[in-house]
Formats: C-alpha cells, structure tokens, sequence
C-alpha cells in the first residue's frame, strides 16, 4: 500500500486507541497496529485481546501496491507520528511488510508483521440494538466509573452495570464501600437486561468521544457475551464481564429521616484541610450534626495530631455522630454539580446517601437524569 495522510489526523487516531497497547504481552502481535487498506480507506486496529478498537479514515490520495495490510509497531511508530504531526506523511508498505514514512524533510523505516494472526472484531448475533446520545454516555461515564473496585477477585464489580428497565437506563459502579447510581429515564423499556462493561473499554470511549464537539448518536449493539459501539469512524467492541452484578438495590437504604444539607464547595474544602490530620491508613473523620452546625474532626493518635472546623448548615433529624472515609467522601463530592449536597442516613452505622440538592422541588423533578450516590460509614 501508499498513501498519503496529514500528520495530525494520524497521530490523533492512534492516540485515540493507544490505551489498548499493552508492554510486555504474552502474545506479541497486540503490541502492534493492524492497517488495513481498502480503495481509499485506511482501517487502524488496535486491541488488547479483552476489547478492540477500529478506525476508518477516509484518504484523498492511495494506491494498491506492496502489501495491503501489515502490523505496525504501535509505540515506535505513534512515537514517530507524534513528532511529524504539521506535515503530510506519505507511507509505504512494501512486500517484505517493512514499512517506509517520507516527508519533505526525512524518510524513516519501521520492519512490520504479517497481519494474519491479528485478533479480528467478533461479530456479535442475535444482537439486541439501541442508540445513546453520546453526551449522555460520557456523563454517566464519568459519573460511575471511579467508583468500581480495583479487586481482580471481584471481577463483576471492577466494570460499570449497565441496567435497562421501566425506571430508564441505569449505570452503576460499586466497590462494596461508595456506590454510585446515575440513571436516566427518557431511555425506560419493558425489555429488562442488563450487562456489565469493562472499566478499560469505557475509558477508550471516553475519551474519543470527550474529543469530539458536539453531540453524535452512538450505535450499539449487544448480546450475552459482547458488546460493539458505533460512532463517527470509531467501531469499539469488547467481551462483556461474565458474572451476575451484586443486588445493589438492597444496598440503598430508602427510610432515611436524618437529612444534612450543606454547600458543597464549602465542604469539601473543610473535609480537605481536616483529612489531613486523619490516619493515612483509614482516612477517617469524624462528623457531628445539630440543627445548624456541622462539625468535621480528625485525629491520628499515633503522631498526637488534630484538626477540627465547623461550617453552617441545615439539618433535620436527631443530632448525630458518624465516622467516614474522607478520601472516599471528597470522590463523592466532587462529582456532585449542585451549590448544595444533602447527606441522608438512618443510624450512624447505616449507609449514607449523597444526592445533588435544588432549592425547589421543581427543579428537582424538571431533569430526565437523576444522580444518587451511598457510601459506608466507619467504626467511631
């Protein structure tokens, strides 16, 4: 093959997927890029054996010569690209799968592998399909994926749930200690399913579609075992995580009388400066609720240290202690959008919910997406 592409649009497509190349494979051929040319559409493969990412990139100027498809070093060759990114690159695959990149300034030669024992994209039947708005899809990305555990003995919990029911579609991460739940209900079917993705995968689409300025319509399609999604030039497909997702319904407590509201910049400014004098082991903080005062404390007994700060707020409930990680906490806050929080719990050994808080109910019940979150409290 030869071609000629813009620098930029090639270094950019690679990094896209650059994620999926593995060091140090057990299988050698992933630590490669497939191109695939037909006519005047160079393909760009790139997998690490769980999910497998494609390309399409439509060339003004190719020819049929040489070989058509090769495996091409991912880390040397995107090293080099990265550095040729304001100027053309013609590229030639020669018979021998070595591979020549010219510019007006130099020429540069990769030796590149037969492309016959490249993984190929499964294809997925008896497929269920439906789109997503990829904005959408980002923000419940986003919104979930920090919380999935990092446990490779608990595999079902290391992906984020994606759940399809009458109540909308529902993304959920969890690692036994914070759950997140963000749901939205203009996607509601009567075909209950739901599967679980890996962390890996929705990173890659993450990231290309956090990219692209506006939003798309992103294709997907599924069945028991994988999953594919559709969008722009980009085809992303994977194995889903085998395993049933733990009951996390059972896990939100839904009698909650004790309700904190608080301004949420406020707090976690103070949990910042007050976690600081937490054990470094535990991250533990002790919070004290009235009416009108909420009071954060830390010790480590180990090194004599404390910090204490109060900051106003509204309350309805009993007055209350309860003891919480402040490193889990703060990744809770941070992904609240609203000036206020409002904390709920039961009992002080009971979980506590996190919710985004509107000053009126109107605002509340206006959005399609609603947002909740739990974390487990600490022993004081």
């Amino acid at each position: 093959m030869k071609f000629i592409i813009n620098g930029g649009t090639l270094s950019h497509s690679l990094n896209s997927v650059m994620g999926l190349i593995a060091k140090n494979n057990t299988i050698p051929i992933v630590e490669n890029f497939l191109f695939v040319l037909k006519e005047n559409t160079l393909s760009i493969s790139a997998t690490d054996l769980e999910t497998l990412a494609n390309i399409n990139i439509e060339l003004q100027q190719a020819e049929a010569m040489g070989k058509n498809a090769v495996c091409v070093p991912a880390k040397e060759f995107s090293s080099l690209v990265n550095q040729l990114k304001a100027i053309p690159l013609t590229i030639f695959v020669n018979e021998d799968y070595s591979i020549d990149i010219v510019t007006s300034e130099g020429k540069y030669s990769f030796k590149g592998l037969e492309p016959d024992d490249y993984p190929q994209m499964t294809q997925i039947e008896d497929a269920n399909v439906f789109t997503i708005n990829s904005a959408m899809l980002v923000k419940a990305i986003n919104k979930t994926i920090f919380a999935t555990s990092t446990d490779d003995f608990r595999p079902q919990m290391s992906g984020v749930f994606l759940e399809f029911s009458q109540k909308g579609l529902t993304f959920v991460g969890t690692d036994s200690h914070k759950l997140v739940r963000f749901r939205n209900v203009t996607y509601a079917t009567e075909d209950a399913r739901g599967f679980i993705l890996p962390k890996k995968t929705l990173n890659i689409i993450q990231r290309i579609l956090s990219s692209v300025n506006e939003d798309i319509e992103v294709k997907v399609e599924n069945n028991t075992s994988n999953i594919a999604f559709y969008f722009g030039n980009y085809i992303i497909s994977c194995r889903l995580i085998d395993g049933k997702y733990p009951r996390y319904e059972e896990a939100i407590p839904v009698d909650n009388p004790n309700k904190l509201i608080v301004n949420s910049s406020a707090l976690i400014s103070t949990i910042k400066r007050v976690q600081i004098f937490s054990n470094p082991t535990t991250y533990k903080i002790r919070i004290a609720v009235t009416d009108k005062r909420l009071t954060i404390t830390a010790e480590d007994s180990n090194y004599g240290t404390r910090g204490k700060e109060e900051l106003p707020c509204s309350y309805e409930g009993e007055p209350m202690e309860l003891g919480l990680n402040a490193k889990f906490l703060l990744e809770l806050l941070n992904n609240v959008e609203t000036e206020d929080v409002c904390i709920e719990t039961s009992r002080p050994n009971r979980p506590c919910i996190v919710l985004p808080y509107e000053e009126t109910e109107e605002e509340n019940s206006n959005s399609d997406e609603s947002l909740l979150m739990l974390i487990m409290p600490v022993l004081l």
